[in-house]
């Protein structure tokens, strides 16, 4: 068996996910430790908590590969005695490195926008329009659905606590538009490629507003549940591509959402 590098995982990530696709505004890569580092275990997960860096700790893994960036704007200080600095200190006495992929993921190919529209069983899945990559996806039910069974079979499917059904109207859905996430700015796009509902996180009082008066129905199903299947998609992809290097790769199954229903 080969020996593993972080250099090596972040190799195949990028296979997945090149660092092109991201947005501007992103922090995706390497974000703490040494490219050439040996690793022999790596955890996967969605955010950078104190408690995933615990358990990282504890599995003995030399690497995190997260999906949210840990550092995301510029800092001008690493305080110990707050929580971001606190993570660093911890992550650098434990030699443990950080890569995050973000939007690029979001756009990838297999990446979290074409798992979240398998996850909820579209077929014919595609960019919008004729773009070459995009963030959202667009696609098809194979049977028609009223809008709240639609909502109650994506709770279903992303095992979330909740969702949030923006009733546009009378009318059934058939084409669906999705992104993970943060993705209301996308709610009009998919509605001008036919999208009779979108599934998406954290949508806003105006936004919603905006899409009944578009007649598109939406279900908020939160940022966590649309974005947490990747973690095991990544895992098992990094299975298959690293299966020659003398690495263990283990995921996390234990996230939960930040809200509640109450």
């Amino acid at each position: 068996m080969k020996r593993c590098t972080v250099q090596a995982v972040a190799e195949a990530v990028n296979r997945l996910a090149p660092k092109k696709l991201a947005e501007e505004w992103d922090n995706p890569g390497l974000l703490i430790g040494d490219p050439t580092a040996e690793v022999k275990k790596i955890f996967i997960c969605l955010d950078v908590l104190d408690d995933k860096i615990s358990r990282a700790i504890e599995l003995g893994a030399q690497l995190i590969v997260a999906h949210h960036p840990l550092i995301f704007r510029p800092i001008k200080n690493v305080r110990f005695d707050l929580p971001l600095g606190k993570k660093i200190e911890r992550l650098i006495k434990n030699n443990l490195a950080v890569f995050a992929a973000h939007t690029n993921l979001d756009s990838a190919l297999g990446g979290v926008n074409d798992v979240l529209a398998k996850k909820i069983g579209l077929v014919d899945v595609k960019m919008f329009g004729e773009e070459e990559i995009s963030m959202g996806r667009i696609g098809r039910l194979e049977t028609p659905m009223t809008a709240e069974d639609f909502a109650r079979h994506v709770k279903k499917v992303l095992d979330a606590d909740n969702v949030r059904l923006i009733c546009a109207g009378d009318f059934m859905i058939s084409k669906v538009g999705v992104c993970g996430g943060a993705g209301a700015d996308f709610i009009q796009r998919a509605k001008f490629f036919g999208a009779q509902a979108f599934v998406t996180g954290d949508v806003k009082y105006h936004e919603a507003q905006a899409a009944v008066e578009n007649k598109i129905h939406v279900i908020d199903a939160g940022h966590f549940a649309t974005e947490f299947p990747i973690v095991h998609e990544l895992a098992e992809y990094l299975r298959g591509e690293l299966k020659d290097f003398d690495v263990e790769i283990i995921e996390d199954t234990a996230a939960k959402d930040f809200f509640a229903t109450i």
